[in-house]
C-alpha cells in the first residue's frame, strides 16, 4: 500500500460469517449505536456487531428502564444507525412485548428490519418465547437470543443481579441456551453470567455467544457504548 492510496472497502460482515468466526477462533467485536455519526465511526473502528439496544431508554431517553421504549422508537434509531454503517452487521432490540406472540414478534421484526434496516432481530428469554424465535427463523428472519440477566424482565428478577449463579441455576442456563440454538436463534447474548458458566455454554453451542459482563471465555464481547 503506497502512501496517499485509499484502503480497500471492508467486506461486509453476514450473519453466516459469524459462525465462520467462531469455527476460526476469531473473536466478535460489538458496541451499542443510537445514531449516524457514532455508527460511522465504529463501522470505520472495525466492529463487526452494532447494536440499537433497547438501552437507548436509559441512556439516550433518560428512563430508569428499558420498559418503555416502543418499537416505533427502535425503528427510529436503526434507521438511523444503519446510514452510518458500511459493513458491520446491525442488530435490533425487539422492545418489550413487541413478540408476546409469534404474529406479533413477527410484525415487529418486519418493521425492525423492513423501515429500520436491521439485519438481524434480539430478543429477551427462553421458555414460552421459543415458539417466536423458531417462529421469525422459519421465516427467514436471523434471530439473536438473549439469556442471563434480561433487562425487561427487570421487575420480576427484582434488579440487576448476576443470573446463573449455582449448580440448579447453570444447568436452567445452560438448558436454555441450548434451546434458543435448537429453535434457531443465529446469535446468543449472555449478560451477567459467571465467568465460567458462560465459557461452558460457549464451548457446547455452535453458534457464536457475545458476552456482557460473562467473562473473557465468550466468542466475542458487546458493550453499551455510554459504558465505555
Amino acid at each position: 500500500m503506497y502512501a496517499g492510496e485509499a484502503t480497500p472497502p471492508r467486506k461486509p460482515v453476514t450473519v453466516p460469517m459469524l459462525r465462520d468466526f467462531k469455527r476460526e477462533g476469531r473473536r466478535i467485536a460489538m458496541l451499542t449505536a443510537y445514531d449516524a455519526s457514532f455508527a460511522a465511526v465504529m463501522d470505520e473502528a472495525g466492529l463487526d456487531v452494532v447494536l440499537v439496544g433497547d438501552s437507548l431508554g436509559n441512556v439516550v431517553q433518560g428512563r430508569k428502564t428499558t420498559l418503555p421504549v416502543t418499537v416505533d422508537d427502535m425503528v427510529y434509531h436503526c434507521a438511523a444507525v444503519s446510514r452510518g454503517l458500511e459493513a458491520a452487521l446491525l442488530v435490533g432490540d425487539l422492545p418489550f412485548q413487541s413478540y408476546a406472540t409469534p404474529e406479533r414478534a413477527l410484525d415487529s421484526s418486519r418493521r425492525l428490519m423492513g423501515e429500520g434496516a436491521a439485519a438481524m432481530v434480539k430478543l429477551e428469554g427462553a421458555g414460552p418465547l421459543l415458539k417466536s424465535i423458531e417462529f421469525l427463523a422459519q421465516r427467514d428472519i436471523p434471530v439473536c437470543a438473549h439469556l442471563g440477566l434480561t433487562p425487561q424482565s427487570v421487575r420480576k428478577m427484582g434488579g440487576y443481579r448476576v443470573q446463573g449463579r449455582g449448580d440448579e441455576a447453570a444447568a436452567r442456563l445452560h438448558a436454555d441456551a441450548l434451546a434458543v440454538q435448537e429453535a434457531g436463534a443465529e446469535l446468543l447474548v449472555l449478560e451477567c453470567v459467571p465467568g465460567a458458566v458462560a465459557a461452558s455454554i460457549t464451548a457446547k453451542l455452535d453458534i457464536p455467544v457475545i458476552g456482557i459482563g460473562a467473562g473473557a471465555g465468550c466468542d466475542g464481547q458487546v458493550l453499551v457504548m455510554h459504558d465505555m
